[in-house]
Order: structure tokens, then C-alpha cells, then sequence
């Protein structure tokens, strides 16, 4: 099982020659960890994962797991529209000594739901981890149906959702016929106390880059019922959330972590930097919120 309530799918940063600089990740997971973090996602989306190659994300899970994994949960981004290269990664990742992985619903060739459930099938009895799906219609173009989930909530290892449909009528279908045999995790941190509210388990952040101990006590209060407390540190922090997707994600919030001095780097095409515009809508936020 997956312990965690609160993991933050990690950026990846990358030195002035566009090398991913394993010593700025190494510093940042640790820095995320020390913020109240349970875990990291590497290799997710937020990390640019299609422009990772395969030994590169090999390299930079071994940095993180070293760096954090004795007091983190790593969760491993290894899914891909290509079934057998899935398997092989998730794979490899578990010789590295990740604590799970995260198998997105195959995007482009838009599977159908049979289908779906014979590749995260397939993906999960090849290794022992336990396996976090996530379902993102909006970056994939297929949504995977509540009845697939709960068809695959059936194998062992497959313990947890990172549920970014948006669609809360989908989500408390899971929860209600499997609750007991997958946790649902929030893809949106602005829909995150909505989802608890229905009994979600958590969040896989982005916000949490930098805010993490704020989120970390919004989740504990709805945990401890103390849903009136959380509501008050949603709705502060709901700027926060949505900014965070002025544009394409991970612009924004790799942007927010340059400006606060971290170093990280730009971005591998085909993202590119923040228009200037919305880098002044993003630095005059986190002024607001004392982040700079």
C-alpha cells in the first residue's frame, strides 16, 4: 500500500546546458520532504517526463531515491501509451528501490476500455510495487471509465488513483463500490478538499512546491473532520492553486521556483518560458502570499 496523503510531483531541473541537474533535484526533493511532503512523484508530468531519456529518468530516480527514500515514499511516473516499455521501466524502477509507480492512461491511440484495463493489467503483474493509475482525459484524450477502475481495483497491487477528470459524480462512484480496495487521490489541487469531502485520500500537488506546509494542514483537518478549518485554508490558498495553470503546467510553477532563487533552470522543447506578461501576474502572487 501507499501510506501517504500529500505527495508533490516533483519538477525536474535542468542546468544552463539543458543537462537535468541531478544535484538541484537531489536538493529540491529534500527541501520538499523537509516542508511536509509524504512523498514525490519523479518522472510524472510535472517533471517533464516525454522529454527525459530513458537512461535520464533511470539516473534521476536513483538520485532521489538515495537522497529521500529512506523518509519519503518515491513514486515512480513509468507509464507510456507503449505497454511493453512500461513494463520495462516500472521494472527497472523497482530494482532502484522506488516505493511505487504511476501508470498514466495510455494518451494518443486512445485505447478503448477493454483495452485499458488489459494494459494496466498486464503492467501491474509484471512487478511486485504497488501501482498508482492516473486518469487525465484532458492531457490524454481518453477518459477511463469509473467501471474500469473498479474492474482494476481487483488486482492487489493496484492501490491507489490520481483522479484529474474533474468529474466528482466519477470519483464518488470509485469511492463507493471500492474504497476499501483503491485509495483516490486529487490530479487538481483546487478540487483536493472537494474529493476528501466524498472520501478521497489526498492530493499528487503541484502547488505543493510551495506551499506544502499550508496543504499538509488543510489535509490533516479534513482528515481530523475539522472541515471548517480547512475550508478557510482552501480559500486562501485557492490563488495559489489556480495560478499555477496560467499556463501550461510545469511553466508556471518551475517559473514561481526561479523567481524564489531556486536555480532550477528553463525548459526542454517544446515548452518554453513564461510570457512576461503572466511572469508579472506570478511574481506580484507570490508577493501577496510573502513567497518572495
Amino acid at each position: 500500500m501507499l501510506e501517504g496523503n500529500l505527495y508533490t510531483a516533483m519538477v525536474t531541473p535542468f542546468t544552463d546546458s539543458g543537462e537535468v541537474n541531478y544535484k538541484k533535484s537531489r536538493e529540491l526533493a529534500s527541501h520538499l520532504i523537509d516542508e511536509g511532503c509524504d512523498g514525490l512523484v519523479i518522472c510524472g508530468t510535472t517533471g517533464e517526463v516525454p522529454t527525459l531519456s530513458h537512461q535520464e529518468k533511470l539516473d534521476l530516480l536513483q538520485n532521489i531515491v538515495d537522497e529521500v527514500g529512506e523518509k519519503a515514499e518515491i513514486i515512480a511516473g513509468t507509464g507510456s501509451y507503449n505497454t511493453e516499455a512500461s513494463i520495462e521501466l516500472s521494472r527497472e524502477a523497482e530494482e532502484i528501490g522506488v516505493d511505487g509507480v504511476m501508470l498514466v492512461v495510455p494518451y494518443y491511440n486512445k485505447p478503448p476500455q477493454a483495452a485499458l484495463y488489459q494494459h494496466f493489467k498486464t503492467v501491474a503483474e509484471s512487478i511486485e510495487l504497488p501501482v498508482m493509475l492516473y486518469n487525465v482525459p484532458g492531457r490524454t484524450s481518453r477518459n477511463m471509465e469509473a467501471k474500469t477502475t473498479i474492474q482494476l481495483a481487483e488486482i492487489d497491487n493496484i492501490v491507489a488513483i490520481k483522479e484529474a477528470s474533474g468529474d466528482f459524480d466519477q470519483a464518488t462512484e470509485i469511492i463507493a463500490r471500492a474504497g476499501d480496495k483503491i485509495d483516490v487521490y486529487s490530479g487538481d489541487d483546487s478540487l483536493t478538499l472537494p474529493l476528501m469531502a466524498l472520501g478521497g485520500r489526498g492530493v499528487v500537488s503541484v502547488a505543493g512546491h510551495l506551499v506544502a506546509a499550508e496543504i499538509r494542514d488543510m489535509i490533516d483537518s479534513a482528515l481530523a473532520n475539522d472541515f471548517n478549518r480547512a475550508a478557510e485554508i482552501n480559500k486562501k490558498l485557492f490563488p495559489i492553486f489556480k495560478n499555477m495553470f496560467i499556463s501550461t503546467n510545469p511553466i508556471p510553477v518551475k517559473t514561481a521556483l526561479n523567481m524564489k532563487g531556486w536555480d532550477l533552470g528553463g525548459f526542454r522543447q517544446p515548452l518554453a518560458e513564461l510570457e512576461e506578461s503572466k511572469k508579472n501576474l506570478l511574481r506580484n502572487l507570490l508577493e501577496n502570499y510573502n513567497l518572495l
